[in-house]
């Protein structure tokens, strides 16, 4: 997955799936983000946009969306554009690291980025990421293995955990 820098919307569709109504927002280059149905969780900017489901690469993230819920697809292959600060890019980089089905501490996640006593800031730019699902915030618990917040709901957090458990 590629992730570059920025975040304007102009494309925007939504998607059922199995966690709820999701909005998929572009820039007609790469995708800018994916918002669950939760009230203040969308962006500003969508009033500028142009909803458009045939447009790349929406038409390209709903396939793939599709593919992960059906449990056919365990990674994404699309451009990501994630506007941030420099922190909180490095920590939804290393959130794309998590691997399919497994899970870290705010505290691994926070030694991974060489700030091992950031475990605070990291849980704040998890909790700011925005694009769900695909830089996979929520397969980040707490240390004792506790679900946490989660900007989704922590339904849907455990829904998306025991999704991605093998079987």
């Amino acid at each position: 997955m590629a992730i570059l820098r920025g975040n304007s919307v102009n494309i925007y569709t939504y998607v059922d799936s199995p966690v709820g109504r999701l909005l998929l927002c572009s820039d007609g280059v790469a995708l800018t983000g994916l918002y669950m149905d939760v009230p203040g969780h969308t962006p500003r900017s969508l009033e500028q946009g142009v909803e458009n489901a045939a447009a790349e690469p929406l038409r390209d993230a709903a396939r793939q969306l599709g593919e992960y819920f059906a449990g056919d697809r365990r990674e994404f292959d699309l451009a990501l554009r994630l506007e941030g600060t420099d922190f909180q890019r490095r920590v939804w980089k290393v959130l794309t690291e998590i691997p399919y089905g497994e899970t870290w501490s705010y505290g691994q996640l926070a030694k991974r980025i060489d700030n091992p006593k950031g475990f605070r800031a990291v849980g704040l730019a998890n909790g700011r990421n925005p694009i769900s699902i695909l830089v996979p915030c929520h397969r980040v618990i707490g240390a004792n293995g506790s679900l946490t917040g989660y900007g989704g709901g922590v339904e849907r957090k455990q829904w998306l955990l025991a999704h991605e458990r093998p079987h």
